[in-house]
């Protein structure tokens, strides 16, 4: 799926650059998307400096708040990121090593997969979202010590032999969470804050359990439509939202932030304030497969080698009620991030104009 968003953000682009003219492309877009019932934050910014910054719709509907430019959003899948910053950490430290065996660190089922395939998303892991609502008692809260026991469990068969091809795996990420917690014998939430979210100074970025969220007065709920099309909270959907059901574990998502932090950590990456350039070239490189075939999917980021403006790396995510992305060009330091907490189906549209509009300023 990343894949091909990429590749429909570069043909647009290829098509549109020379035909629409400055900045009203990106405000066009998105007084459309409000128009259109879009609900979210976007900024975009060139070597930190934020050019553009908006906030429209909802953070709640139900009480009919509007949201704030400084609103936290459930991350998603672009939370993978932290995740793999922190396994990159862990290597810098000397505490693992990219190409040891999984089996070092968790026991499973599935023999012969490395911490570098369960980065890459090229590990042939089952699924654990299958299993866990298949057979987890949703009543309960679930966190990554169960999830391992029903992977050992029930064992689902694997996709692929490890490094055969790449299949997107949020069993992967779990993994590598838990591996993190085995070579440091520390808590992962506890200390992501203290290796990336507090060095950063990024306030508004945690891993929050629900009772904590609710807490949180900017917090911008996720919203999906009931059968009468109305915007309700996506935690109404119980059974359906995992993110209830999953809501201790730890990995492949679960990070909320705000569009400004998260410029904090787009800029921590063009410096060696949490690893060296070197690991940070072989994050962005794609993996090679074991047919020599390369893989687009470096250590928690999506990779586009060639981009408008050269080498860009992005990653999207998708909770009930959320899609989000962050968007780097990492030749130019520019940088697209859009949170938004309505599902809404504009998101690549502003991605789009977005990307126009960096040729403009």
């Amino acid at each position: 799926m990343y894949r091909f968003l990429t590749l429909l953000l570069l043909a647009f682009v290829s098509f549109q650059t020379n035909i629409i003219a400055q900045q009203k492309i990106l405000k066009e877009a998105f007084e459309r998307a409000e128009k259109e019932g879009f609900s979210g934050v976007i900024l975009v910014a060139e070597n930190g400096k934020i050019l553009f910054e908006e906030a429209i719709g909802m953070r709640t509907y139900e009480n009919r708040i509007l949201l704030h430019e400084d609103d936290i959003f459930e991350l998603a899948s672009v939370s993978k990121q932290f995740t793999a910053m922190m396994v990159m950490m862990c290597e810098e430290k000397g505490l693992l090593n990219f190409d040891e065996p999984l089996s070092k660190y968790i026991e499973t089922p599935y023999p012969g997969i490395t911490i570098r395939n369960l980065l890459t998303h090229t590990s042939g892991l089952p699924d654990y979202q299958a299993v866990m609502d298949e057979h987890w008692d949703k009543s309960k809260v679930a966190g990554n010590p169960d999830i391992l026991e029903y992977l050992r469990e029930y064992a689902p068969v694997k996709s692929f032999e490890p490094g055969d091809q790449y299949e997107y795996s949020n069993t992967g990420y779990v993994l590598l969470a838990s591996i993190v917690e085995k070579a440091t014998g520390k808590d992962f939430v506890d200390l992501i804050r203290e290796w990336i979210f507090h060095p950063l100074k990024m306030k508004s970025t945690d891993i929050r359990s629900l009772e904590e969220k609710a807490k949180v007065q900017t917090f911008a709920a996720g919203h999906l439509k009931d059968e009468n099309g109305k915007y309700v909270n996506a935690n109404t959907f119980h059974s359906s939202d995992y993110t209830v059901w999953l809501g201790n574990r730890k990995g492949p998502g679960r990070v909320s932030s705000n569009a400004e932090d998260l410029l904090k950590w787009d800029q921590a990456l063009y410096s060696n304030k949490l690893v060296s350039k070197e690991t940070l070239d072989e994050a962005f490189t794609p993996f090679r497969l074991n047919d020599e075939r390369r893989s687009y999917y470096g250590f928690g980021w999506e990779i586009e080698p060639k981009s408008p403006f050269g080498k860009m790396v992005m990653h999207t995510g998708d909770n009930p009620g959320y899609k989000t992305i962050i968007v780097r060009f990492i030749e130019e330091n520019k940088t697209i991030i859009i949170l938004n907490n309505n599902a809404h189906p504009d998101l690549m549209r502003i991605v789009e104009a977005a990307t126009l509009s960096l040729g403009k300023w």
